[in-house]
């Protein structure tokens, strides 16, 4: 489903079972079992060191990254899991929102260097759909980062799909200008989990020598050789991964490896771009241009996102109130569903209707009996009657429908409110409730927030009980 104002709404996803998966990491070399569980909505990806004292998590978020040389870093109460994009474009892919990840080490498992073989896993056990919204974010305007010393650029533009166009420019007469993308996530499995992380002969007899790289064995990395090599460099690295002596193609690729796809490169950039980019920690569509992007460059394009998308989120968020549209339910229609009357009827209609969330209005006007002592001379609603609006608005939402029984709500606490800024005669009141989680035995639980124009004046979680009227009051 997708709002008025853009932003796309769909349930939220975990894993259909656990996945166990073993390997090593290809810097530390340490070897590593690997348990991905499903979690709860609203829970993210979470990584668990079950090896450290007390089993400290971190949470894949970009606020949590620290280390971004050669690949991605997450740390936070003690816990560090590092390696993590390629496994965090898997979960982009296969459309997982929810999953527990627990290690017991420092790395995730690099298997074969690309995203394959957990997409394989996470196919294998299949996705649960939770009752829990996903809501995809849309961006309003171009997001730019410029990163001159790099040659990095990158932009995230409006779109209504989850695009990417990747550009890489090595200055090596092998590789020479590649260009890889994907125009929207469904893509991804097929054409860019596949491929595999690469790197230059020069560089990896550095990391050889300087033991950076103590997990490789060549089976996890295409080898690109853009410089002459001779026959004793190509039998010191024979000797090192004990394997027969190398060889050096005709393109210009160590013949450990064939290319899955003539770009494989580009498309390992586009997919560790991917995975990076899911640190945002808030579903988000746009159309990525990235030119150049590495690791460091990722993560701080990322962290510009999350900061647009925090900033907007709720701006994004406003329903669209069209006036002159019929409403799905009138003010004659709500009293015969709710027991309030004049003065202490508070929401005028409902724009918006839905099983998980509802949208009501409310005009404030000067002759509001509580503005004769609320106050005189400098007339402010209430925020106990905003509470009780979005309490009313809830309840339309709550009270079963298609039955004869009539029901009341009680509403039995009241969370995280707050007030932003005063409601005053002349406003009109966007009233919008969201099930936060399914109506169990009576008890519903919402999120509640209150919109003048495109700000917010008011929200709050609510938590309510439903309870059927005696046959004589109905």
């Amino acid at each position: 489903m997708e709002n008025k104002n853009g932003n796309e709404q769909a349930n939220q996803h975990t894993l259909g079972a656990s996945i166990s998966i073993s390997g090593v990491g290809i810097h530390t070399g340490a070897p590593v079992n690997m348990i991905l569980e499903p979690a709860e909505p609203n829970t993210g990806i979470v990584f668990q060191r079950t090896d450290l004292e007390g089993q400290p998590t971190v949470k894949a978020d970009v606020d949590f990254v620290t280390e971004t040389n050669r690949s991605t870093t997450l740390s936070n109460n003690g816990a560090s899991v590092s390696t993590i994009e390629h496994l965090l474009a898997a979960f982009m892919g296969c459309d997982i929102d929810n999953v527990l990840v627990k290690l017991d080490g420092p790395e995730i498992p690099i298997l074969d260097g690309s995203s394959q073989p957990f997409v394989e896993a996470l196919e294998k056990a299949g996705r649960k759909k939770q009752e829990a919204i996903k809501t995809w974010y849309t961006i309003d305007h171009n997001i730019y980062f410029l990163d001159e010393n790099k040659k990095v650029e990158m932009v995230a533009m409006p779109a209504n799909e989850y695009r990417i166009n990747t550009l890489i420019d090595f200055n090596s007469p092998v590789l020479g200008t590649q260009h890889a993308q994907i125009k929207n996530l469904s893509e991804f499995n097929e054409e860019i989990a596949p491929c595999r992380t690469f790197s230059f002969f020069h560089e990896l007899e550095y990391l050889l020598k300087n033991n950076l790289i103590k997990g490789g064995d060549l089976n996890n990395a295409i080898v690109v050789v853009d410089k002459p090599v001779t026959d004793e460099q190509l039998e010191t690295l024979s000797k090192a991964f004990g394997k027969e002596k190398f060889a050096i193609t005709s393109d210009g690729y160590l013949n450990n490896l064939k290319l899955r796809f003539p770009n494989e490169p580009a498309r390992h950039k586009l997919l560790d771009l991917v995975g990076d980019l899911a640190l945002v920690g808030l579903p988000f569509k746009a159309h990525i241009i990235a030119n150049r992007p590495g690791h460091a460059s990722n993560v701080e394009f990322a962290k510009k996102i999350k900061e647009h998308i925090k900033k907007n989120r709720f701006k994004a968020n406003v329903p669209a109130y069209y006036p002159e549209k019929t409403p799905v339910l009138d003010v004659v229609e709500i009293e015969k569903i709710m027991p309030h009357r004049y003065p202490f009827l508070l929401v005028d209609k409902i724009i918006d209707l839905t099983e998980t969330y509802i949208v009501g209005v409310k005009n404030v006007t000067y002759n509001e009996p509580f503005f004769q002592g609320h106050f005189p001379g400098n007339y402010v609603m209430p925020g106990v009657l905003q509470i009780e609006a979005l309490a009313q608005c809830g309840g339309l939402l709550a009270i079963p429908k298609g039955t004869d029984d009539k029901y009341d709500t009680y509403f039995l606490k009241v969370d995280n409110c707050k007030f932003k800024q005063k409601v005053v005669p002349g406003d009109t009141l966007i009233l919008k409730m969201e099930l936060k989680n399914p109506i169990r035995r009576g008890i519903c639980e919402m999120r509640g927030t209150i919109f003048v124009g495109s700000k917010v004046v008011c929200e709050a979680d609510l938590t309510a009980q439903i309870v059927k009227r005696p046959k004589n009051d109905q």
